[in-house]
């Protein structure tokens, strides 16, 4: 090791940074304190120059033979004196005049003869005019100003990641060994996930043990993900369990107007990790700065200089002493290939949406804090909240101990649960509004349509709950569904019950009262999807059988997709989506049409009471179930 590696290694703190060395911090912020004492000096002398006024050294000794001085100060190149005309104002600037000094006079008879009028004489002491006095002179200002620039400096570069000449410097977060305060034993649904984040725990520990077969650790890991899946809190679990230091910084903290900067701040992050290896790097939202290098949006200087160097410095360190690069992305189809080549990003952990036995676990971890009743059925809830993430979950828990601490309870129930969920989903009860008999008539035969459709068909998600009380989401009412259990895969058949469910509000509204109201909007955006998905994505039209005329992108996002096809091909496209939901519309209609005594049975108990259950539906539907519904085609009618 030379000296100048000694040197840093013990400039260095514990944390991996270098000392900044004194005297090349110093010298500038001295010279910068002379600048601005000088500048001072020359304000102040420019105020005060604005202030003087010049008079005759004649004009001078008129004004001592007629009594008319109040002030007199000699100093050693001029005299100063203020008039009794000008003493008097009472407020304002006041003109101080002056004259130059005659050498080698005696002013002693003209200093006795002004005091015996009652001016006032001041004699300055001999000054130093050189360049030295000067200085000394101002030693404590330029004292003061040059402890004020430091301390500015030193709260700036806590703010900028090392003072001004510190821009370039990485603005890491460091965590050592559980100072994150999460573990695997915190984040759940991700089982995984853990495991493959936990063979790169087990390493950085044991790294002979990998060494003694010849195995390699992959020098990065992706994290990807939809939002709210947990990709953050994986991260710093892993900074709970390794013990080792967990550098953690955001891709657009690399990311500055000035070119180069970047690239430097990703030089110094790596400079740092090398220094306290073995460790863990993690880049949250990596796609900030590892965009693809394509010239259809042009290109960004910056940018790309600071992807460069995030290549060449993973490939520049050795993965054997222990260092592992994480970064997390939810658009994992955006980013450079060469980021993802081997070598480099060459692992994708994938954080699923958690199923059943996730949501169930999450909920447990969420909960652990918080004080249940002994109804509370966490299982329940897990089936209600099917496509839900861990930040959804921790959200609805939290929702519930809001509304029990606002209802006057010391613990959480099983309706605070369901309440919250409902709150997500459709936001809080709007109790200011007001709607016409005829319009809460309408509402109510529109969601009774949706149940009894759902509650008649084969295939259908059972109903649970069934309101007609306006809430702030913009619905009028919702009809709501709890899910038996957890499916995978849909057929043909099950997208065409879920269509005819969608259209059931507008088939009952045209089946009661024979007209079509807005209402039905949401219902009829969300079954054109679906009827477009059918045909473009899931092969399950008849006219083009199993093709694809869409792309999906930003799947992690719930992106839309984009057709593939002609514009003949996606009109044809229309005119098939058009006739499913035509057909699916009539299917609808003629059930509810068969069942008229039905729907508006369960239409005027709902106006009654407002809110029902599932289970309540269900009475008047296994008491009516004596008349069989007419068959119902499940194909689309031919254009």
């Amino acid at each position: 090791m030379n000296h100048d590696q000694e040197n840093r290694n013990r400039n260095q703190n514990k944390n991996g940074r270098e000392t900044r060395d004194p005297l090349r911090t110093g010298l500038p912020l001295l010279a910068l304190a002379v600048v601005i004492v000088l500048l001072f000096n020359w304000v102040y002398n420019s105020i005060t120059s604005a202030q003087l006024e010049e008079k005759s050294y004649t004009d001078f000794l008129t004004m001592v033979q007629r009594d008319q001085l109040a002030e007199v100060q000699f100093k050693v190149d001029r005299v100063l004196f203020l008039t009794k005309e000008e003493a008097g104002q009472a407020g304002g600037a006041r003109t101080v005049y002056y004259t130059g000094l005659i050498t080698g006079t005696d002013n002693t008879a003209l200093v006795y003869k002004m005091q015996s009028q009652g001016v006032k004489v001041f004699q300055e002491p001999q000054e130093d005019n050189s360049v030295i006095g000067f200085i000394l002179s101002n030693l404590l200002i330029l004292g003061l100003t040059f402890f004020l620039l430091s301390l500015l400096m030193r709260k700036m570069g806590s703010a900028m990641g090392g003072g001004l000449g510190g821009v370039g410097q990485s603005k890491a977060k460091v965590y050592m060994e559980k100072q994150t305060g999460v573990t695997f034993a915190d984040v759940a649904g991700q089982d995984e996930a853990k495991e493959s984040l936990q063979e790169i725990i087990d390493f950085l520990h044991n790294p002979q043990k990998y060494a003694a077969i010849g195995a390699k650790l992959p020098k990065g890991a992706l994290l990807v993900g939809s939002p709210g899946t947990g990709k953050t809190l994986l991260a710093k679990a892993v900074a709970g369990e390794a013990n080792v230091p967990f550098f953690s910084i955001s891709g657009s903290d690399f990311v500055e107007m000035f070119v180069g900067v970047g690239a430097s701040r990703v030089r110094d992050l790596f400079q740092q990790a090398a220094k306290v290896a073995p460790c863990i790097i993690f880049i949250d939202e990596i796609d900030a700065v590892g965009r693809s290098r394509d010239s259809r949006m042009g290109s960004n200087s910056e940018q790309e200089q600071t992807l460069n160097q995030l290549l060449g410095e993973i490939d520049g360190f050795d993965s054997s002493k222990g260092m592992v690069c994480l970064a997390a992305t939810n658009r994992p189809e955006i980013l450079d290939k060469a980021l993802l080549r081997a070598g480099r990003f060459d692992r994708r952990i994938i954080e699923d949406r958690p199923n059943l036995q996730g949501r169930l676990d999450t909920l447990k971890v969420h909960t652990k804090k918080i004080r249940l009743s002994e109804d509370v059925d966490l299982q329940k809830i897990a089936h209600a909240t099917a496509g839900a993430v861990g930040a959804d979950l921790a959200n609805l828990v939290n929702e519930a101990a809001l509304r029990a601490v606002r209802k006057g309870r010391q613990a959480v129930n099983q309706e605070d649960l369901l309440v919250s969920f409902e709150t997500v989903i459709a936001g809080t009860e709007k109790k200011n509004t007001v709607l016409t008999d005829m319009e809460k008539r309408m509402v109510a035969y529109h969601e009774v349509g949706h149940a009894l459709v759902a509650a008649l068909e084969k295939h259908s998600q059972p109903v649970s709950k069934i309101t007609i009380v306006p809430h702030t989401s913009g619905a009028l009412g919702y009809t709501m569904h709890m899910p038996e259990e957890e499916k995978y895969l849909s057929t043909r058949d099950e997208l065409l019950v879920e269509l005819r469910t969608l259209v059931g509000g507008r088939a009952a509204e045209e089946v009661a009262f024979g007209v079509q109201t807005t209402g039905a909007s949401n219902d009829i955006q969300r079954a054109t999807d679906l009827a477009r998905r059918m045909v473009a994505q899931f092969g399950m039209s008849s006219r083009f059988g199993p093709m694809a005329l869409a792309t999906v992108q930003h799947e992690y996002l719930e992106g839309q997709a984009y057709l593939d096809c002609s514009q003949t091909t996606a009109a044809q496209m229309d005119q098939e989506v058009q006739a499913i939901l035509g057909q699916v519309l009539a299917d609808a209609k003629k059930l509810l049409s068969d069942h008229r005594s039905l729907l508006d049975e369960v239409a005027l108990y709902l106006l009654a009471k407002e809110t029902i259950t599932g289970d309540e539906l269900m009475q008047y539907v296994n008491a009516n179930q004596t008349a069989q519904p007419a068959s119902i085609s499940q194909e689309p009618a031919e254009d």
